[in-house]
């Protein structure tokens, strides 16, 4: 994503925030034990037992017509419709640009800053991890990523420069021709995964960085 964006905290930041809202909620954390291959539906059955009193609202969000695919434009105007964002759950603001951007900022996910794109026939949905030099051993981490990245399903952690300085990020993507419930799942399951990945990968963070989480 080229377009200017608003200041973002590393993720370790936010994983306070969201666990004390979890606890406020009454919801407890359980760790599972399952095959690789079952995390997506995992992550799908996790969020429908958390979300149980409340309206989801995904089965009534309006729809994008498959042969037109979506805009950045269209997919804001159609969120601002979800209930988690009436609700005040998430917040959206259109970066503009020569690439207009989405920034959702997930408050349910210790106000987590989620960026969504489009460009071509793919939709792509991204959240800043940390900056590198927050890993002791980026080569280790990185050997250790490549081999557990299977357990956070329909994400994917990479490495780019932002604001000049080399972080990591997680991202993933899905057709324009998705439906709009799609997107939603891709959104919060990409915050959900910066939350887990934070907690697993605190090993390799420098310790000034793994006492903000």
């Amino acid at each position: 994503m080229t377009a200017p964006r608003p200041a973002i905290k590393a993720s370790t930041l936010h994983v306070r925030n969201y666990r004390e809202r979890m606890r406020e909620q009454g919801l407890v954390k359980k760790d599972v034990w399952i095959r690789p291959e079952y995390a997506e539906e995992l992550a799908a059955i996790e969020k429908s037992m958390r979300d149980a009193e409340r309206d989801a609202g995904i089965p009534y969000l309006p729809t994008q017509p498959a042969e037109a695919g979506w805009t950045v434009a269209a997919i804001r105007h159609a969120l601002q419709q979800a209930s988690t964002v009436r609700d005040g759950l998430i917040s959206l603001e259109t970066i503009e640009g020569a690439e207009p951007s989405l920034h959702l900022v997930m408050h349910e996910y210790g106000d987590l800053s989620v960026f969504l794109a489009v460009g071509g026939e793919q939709i792509l949905v991204e959240a800043y991890l940390w900056p590198v030099e927050d890993v002791v051993d980026p080569a280790a981490f990185n050997a250790h990523v490549l081999s557990t990245h299977v357990l956070l399903p329909l994400s994917t952690i990479g490495m780019q420069r932002i604001g000049g300085v080399a972080g990591y990020t997680m991202f993933g993507a899905l057709d324009t021709h998705s439906s709009l419930a799609n997107v939603m799942f891709e959104i919060e399951t990409l915050a959900e995964n910066v939350i887990s990945a934070t907690d697993a990968y605190r090993p390799f963070l420098r310790t000034t960085t793994r006492r903000k989480a």
